[in-house]
């Protein structure tokens, strides 16, 4: 039966309309997905820079960790961020790409000491980034000289500074996840002990597996109200897919029954054969989070 021109726009019409809604039902989704991919921008080699989005884009994550810049002996980062022509760049970019920025990273303290060092103009900066980026989380590793396990006495003044750390950032409403190489016991302890719902866990595969611990019995311990964000991989040895000490499915229902949501941020499960290949690694890290999280 042949159709009129009337019933062949009808039927146009329709498809149309109907492809709208799945478009709306699809962009609904995406944002109220509980867990979301990110990887770190100094890890793929592209640290505050803006090809990070791009790649970001194209090994499928949904978000970068976008570093504050590099430390040194420098009274604060080296970063582009403080330059608003410089910062809409990245802000465009993100939007270009629809890659989200996951938190705002200090990797500097690596290797520098949060004890040691005079603070206040890299936390102030990296707040203020927060703000006029606005992003709601950044990342502070302990690093290796403020290892609690192996120097306790550091204990009181990282206390002391974090406690300001966390006024500071509450001002903005927002968290400075903190790294420690302490267990989930503990490190809720010194949680306890800042007593700041402003500073929280950024939580890392690597410190469980790599102290023989349970990633799963670890997150439960620690508990919702102290998890900020997750390093979901661990020391570079194998693919997520392929490492017997992660057990993603079982990792996925113990959050889950926590209620937890949030960012799940790759920074190595790099495969050491092909370490240096940011494209495959990557791809199949965020890949693999992605199916068993996302599906």
């Amino acid at each position: 039966m042949k159709l009129t021109c009337f019933k062949r726009i009808s039927i146009i019409a329709l498809i149309v309309a109907l492809s709208g809604t799945m478009n709306t039902t699809v962009s609904a989704q995406s944002k109220k997905q509980k867990y979301k991919v990110a990887v770190c921008d100094w890890m793929i080699l592209k640290r505050q820079k803006l090809g990070s989005f791009g790649l970001a884009s194209e090994i499928k994550a949904d978000g970068i960790e976008l570093d504050m810049g590099g430390l040194g002996n420098r009274p604060t980062f080296d970063s582009k961020l403080g330059d608003p022509v410089e910062r809409r760049k990245f802000l465009d970019k993100s939007k270009e790409f629809n890659v989200g920025i996951s938190s705002i990273a200090m990797s500097g303290f690596y290797a520098q000491s949060f004890a040691a060092r005079e603070i206040i103009p890299m936390i102030t900066d990296c707040i203020k980034t927060m703000k006029d980026m606005k992003v709601k989380v950044a990342y502070l590793p302990l690093g290796t000289q403020c290892d609690l396990t192996k120097n306790p006495e550091l204990r009181p003044i990282i206390i002391e500074r974090l406690k300001w750390a966390g006024k500071q950032v509450g001002k903005i409403g927002g968290v400075i996840a903190i790294e420690t190489s302490l267990d989930a016991t503990e490190e809720k302890k010194l949680l306890e002990e800042i007593g700041c719902m402003h500073i929280k866990s950024s939580f890392n595969f690597a410190n469980a597996v790599d102290n023989g611990r349970d990633i799963s019995s670890e997150l439960k311990i620690l508990g919702k109200k102290y998890l900020a964000q997750i390093h979901a991989s661990t020391t570079d040895r194998v693919w997520l897919q392929n490492d017997k000490n992660v057990d993603l499915p079982k990792i996925k229902k113990a959050l889950d029954e926590m209620k937890w949501r949030g960012w799940l941020i790759v920074e190595r499960s790099r495969d050491v054969t092909m370490v240096r290949d940011v494209k495959a690694n990557y791809g199949a890290n965020v890949a693999y989070l992605k199916k068993i999280f996302q599906n």
